[in-house]
């Protein structure tokens, strides 16, 4: 799999994790919301580990 795939996966993920969040705030549920918050910050890292590879890569 590509480093450009791995980031676009991360995006989606975050996103998801985002909608989480979201529909947490909205039904009032905590463990919804931290689940989300979980999901984005687990995300954030695998873009910046494909981004570092990338960037160690030359590409």
């Amino acid at each position: 799999m590509g480093k450009s795939t791995e980031i676009a996966r991360a995006k989606a993920r975050r996103l998801r994790g985002m909608i989480k969040e979201s529909d947490g705030i909205a039904l009032e549920n905590e463990r919804l919301k931290a689940e989300g918050r979980k999901e984005q910050a687990e995300a954030r890292l695998e873009e910046a580990l494909a981004r570092a590879s990338r960037a160690a890569s030359g590409r």
